[in-house]
């Protein structure tokens, strides 16, 4: 392989050629005789370009004109407060499902503008689980309900939408565009942008827009949805180089044959992994087989004794990044759209081999 496979969570690979075409053009975008970083955000050049990338993920998504997409700065954690404060000016709870550690921080976050009720939450036992919904308890002046459908760090995944009257709100940082979505079935997605779209630094919001007007007071004007939806996203200066880069991701994944043929892989590949975990006694995953993610995948060794030498090995053979979260320990490989099916391969083929050295 001419580089080495990086499995991070975030931030995240980007897929090679997209890489490729952004340093052909770092000094000279497309005969300005400047960088697209150098640029000032009211040309022309840099409002159309920014245009086409919510136009190409609207396609992507089949989003309706019903829907805002908002570019916003802060990453996914700033929208834990902008959920409440855009949608919690008539009153009532926050209601939240709390399947792992950024369900949790949204819910804390959540309540310091409200009461934040916790609806359910996935069992602590191994293997972990989501209740089904009819052990939900949503109260009946729910503002709003957050869900994460996928748990970066747990490896814990919705692989179905909640059925509620209240708004659904869903945080898709580590989902989002690895698959064909209902967007008609949320009315707000949000997503961190490091993960499926682009580098750090900004998230998408998508919105439904018959639910302005439910601001809090002290919502600021940079937090504010309908804000940023008046000012096409540049209520403010945005991160202009890395919408820059997301539109050539977005591109990218319609040259792939878009979100249906991004499913295919990623289901494939995942289905390879934990096939090799499953098939092992030396390996192990924490959750569920109904509720794994496609994204993130968590594992264990028999002894964890071993997990240093594993992580040195891997990082040897140029695995890069597999060390689990602090929260969770053991291996993680976060295996997104920018993720080859090679690289899963290389890395089963490094588990088998280490197992039979060490096993």
């Amino acid at each position: 392989m001419s580089r080495p496979w990086n499995f991070c969570a975030g931030p995240a690979a980007l897929p090679q050629p997209v890489l490729e075409q952004a340093a052909s053009e770092m000094l000279d975008w497309h005969g300005t005789g400047m960088s697209f970083m150098e640029m000032s955000h009211r040309s022309p050049e840099v409002v159309a370009t920014v245009e086409e990338a919510e136009a190409c993920l609207r396609r992507l998504l089949q989003i309706s004109d019903d829907y805002a997409v908002l570019f916003v700065q802060g990453g996914a954690s700033s929208q834990f407060a902008a959920v409440p404060l855009n949608l919690g000016g008539k009153g009532g709870s926050f209601a939240y499902s709390n399947t792992g550690q950024w369900s949790r921080k949204a819910q804390a976050e959540g309540a310091r503008y409200g009461e934040a009720h916790e609806v359910i939450a996935a069992t602590s036992d191994i293997p972990r689980a989501i209740p089904t919904q009819d052990q939900w308890t949503v109260p009946d002046d729910a503002a709003f309900l957050h869900i994460t459908p996928n748990e970066t760090i747990d490896g814990i995944e919705f692989h179905w939408v909640p059925e509620v009257d209240a708004p659904l709100v869903a945080d898709m940082s580590s989902t989002i565009l690895s698959r064909p979505i209902d967007v008609e079935a949320y009315d707000v997605i949000y997503a961190g942008a490091q993960k499926n779209i682009g580098p750090a630094g900004f998230a998408i919001v998508i919105v439904r827009r018959e639910l302005y007007g439910r601001t809090m007071a002290a919502c600021p004007s940079m937090f504010s949805w309908e804000v940023a939806d008046k000012a096409g996203s540049m209520y403010n200066t945005p991160p202009t180089y890395s919408l820059y880069l997301a539109g050539l991701v977005f591109a990218w994944i319609e040259q792939q044959g878009g979100l249906a043929a991004m499913a295919q892989n990623n289901r494939a590949k995942a289905e390879l992994l934990y096939g090799a975990i499953d098939g092992s006694d030396f390996y192990g995953n924490p959750v569920a087989v109904a509720d794994r993610s496609w994204m993130n995948v968590p594992f264990t060794l028999a002894d964890a004794e071993l997990d240093k030498v594993f992580l040195a090995e891997a990082d040897a053979a140029g695995l890069l990044n597999l060390k689990g979260h602090r929260s969770v320990g053991g291996m993680r490989a976060s295996i997104y759209n920018a993720i080859p099916r090679d690289a899963v391969n290389d890395l089963i083929e490094f588990m088998s081999d280490f197992e039979a050295r060490h096993g």
